[in-house]
């Protein structure tokens, strides 16, 4: 055997080297709608940190205090059910979501797409378009490509700081913070988090964008595990698109054996993740539906029908069905059965919420004195108790405890809470020693603590312990 003979094998990096994407800009209605979904996700998240209820912060996560606030409503670490009933509600919803319309939620309202969005329009302001872009990155470096650079990384660093500032925001009271960034007196936490949350968007979403969708997220890994042949995905028709080739406007091309397709490669410039979609359907798809609204441009310009590429399903393109059939097969069982499971949980969540009792009770036994005998030959047990009152006016309770004969709060039984707090505080419970029915050991007793005033018959709370007898 020849030297030339030995097969040379092609060495191949593990990693692949990212190629920068220049994505084109596109116009049309789910170009609106990408638009519609940030102006709304970023009113809410940006405005929502200014709002004010009851002379306080609308919405506000008190993690110091250890208080949550959401409008008129007051959560402790005591609700973290209803921290995981969100949870549920969210992963319900995703799989509500990807199963009738795929990775609908990639497209318009994650937060990588949406500030990839935002920062890619900045770009395009500063820089132009597509094809500017690429020619200001290819030529050398001038003083008008240096200021429009410095221009652009300017005003991402301000809106990714902006991003961060408001991040915390929601953490420590937005106006307070507002005041320690101008006069330059933040915590070492405030500003680390501020950094760190400007950082990450800044580089998220300015430098990795697609890089995140297409490597970090692992939802692009498992999505297809809740695909199925009824769900509604940007399709390429190959058999009404192929053979594909250019052609003048006015051209027979159907006698030429052509196909709708074009091949003018707008459906590519304008993918954010620099996919070809008549190649099928890839994970790198985030379903931003970019790709139809360039393509229409196109079909309207050729006087072609619309959607060429669109959302379709696969047996809608397998057996030619119609928007209607293929719409009623959309709402199947698996569908029904998420949507049902969802209005169950969220008509659950609502009434729990409507019935929740605006005052907690925790009872702590004393240890360091479980029982002594005390004058007047009485047995005494010392519990404290931890009253939480959730609501924002001050409250007034009687505590009163119930389970033996002759049982007793030795000292004041009523206590006042202020607005949104909690206070710990002893009492002693005393037995009268010769009872007959009074054995040694425990005894099953229960406090109850109603509120006075105005929630006096409406709130009440029952928590049990137990009475030790030595």
């Amino acid at each position: 055997m020849k030297l030339q003979d030995i097969p040379v094998h092609e060495e191949q990096s593990l990693y692949e080297v990212r190629k920068k994407i220049y994505p084109r800009a596109v116009h049309g209605a789910f170009a609106w709608l990408r638009w519609a979904a940030v102006w709304a996700t970023q009113l809410v998240f940006y405005g929502g940190a200014w709002l004010t209820w009851n002379d306080r912060q609308a919405i506000l996560f008190d993690i110091v205090h250890r208080k949550f606030y959401l409008f008129g409503l007051v959560f402790w670490p005591q609700d973290v059910i209803y921290l995981t009933v969100l949870l549920i509600l969210s992963a319900f919803s995703l799989f509500l979501f990807t199963a009738v319309a795929g990775r609908i939620w990639c497209g318009y309202a994650c937060p990588q797409t949406v500030y990839t969005e935002i920062f890619m329009w900045i770009e395009r302001k500063v820089e132009g378009d597509r094809n500017s872009r690429i020619k200001l990155d290819q030529t050398g470096w001038t003083a008008g490509k240096l200021a429009r650079k410095i221009a652009k990384h300017g005003l991402w660093i301000a809106l990714a700081l902006w991003t961060g500032f408001t991040f915390v925001g929601y953490v420590t009271p937005i106006r307070e913070l507002w005041g320690e960034v101008l006069g330059l007196s933040t915590g070492p936490w405030e500003t680390f988090w501020i950094l760190f949350y400007g950082f990450a968007t800044y580089g998220n979403a300015g430098w990795m964008r697609e890089q995140v969708c297409k490597y970090m997220c692992p939802y692009a890994r498992f999505q297809s595990a809740m695909f199925d042949t009824d769900t509604l995905i940007i399709t390429y028709d190959p058999a009404r698109g192929e053979p594909r080739g250019p052609r003048a406007r006015n051209l027979d091309y159907k006698a030429k054996g052509l196909g709708d397709c074009v091949d003018c490669g707008i459906c590519v410039q304008v993918c954010p993740t620099g996919i070809d979609i008549r190649n099928g359907l890839q994970y790198e798809c985030i379903g931003c539906a970019a790709c139809i609204d360039g393509c229409n441009q196109v079909m309207d310009k050729m006087s072609y029908p619309r959607g060429l590429i669109r959302y379709s399903t696969e047996h809608a393109l397998q057996r030619n069905l119609s928007r209607a059939q293929m719409f009623r097969r959309v709402f199947r069982p698996r569908s029904l059965i998420y949507l049902a499971i969802l209005a169950g949980i969220v008509v659950a969540a609502g009434v729990s919420l409507a019935l929740r009792v605006p005052l907690k009770v925790d009872v702590i036994r004393d240890r360091a004195a479980l029982a002594r005998e005390v004058g007047d030959g009485e047995i005494e047990n010392v519990y404290r108790l931890q009253i939480i009152n959730t609501t924002e006016k001050p409250q007034r309770y009687r505590i009163g405890v119930e389970g033996l004969e002759d049982i007793h709060i030795a000292g004041p039984t009523e206590v006042e809470v202020g607005p949104a707090s909690s206070r710990e505080l002893p009492f002693k419970v005393r037995v009268h020693a010769e009872r007959e029915h009074l054995a040694p050991g425990t005894h099953r007793i229960e406090f109850t603590v109603r509120a006075l005033g105005e929630g006096e018959g409406r709130v009440k709370v029952e928590e049990k312990s137990v009475f030790i007898v030595r």
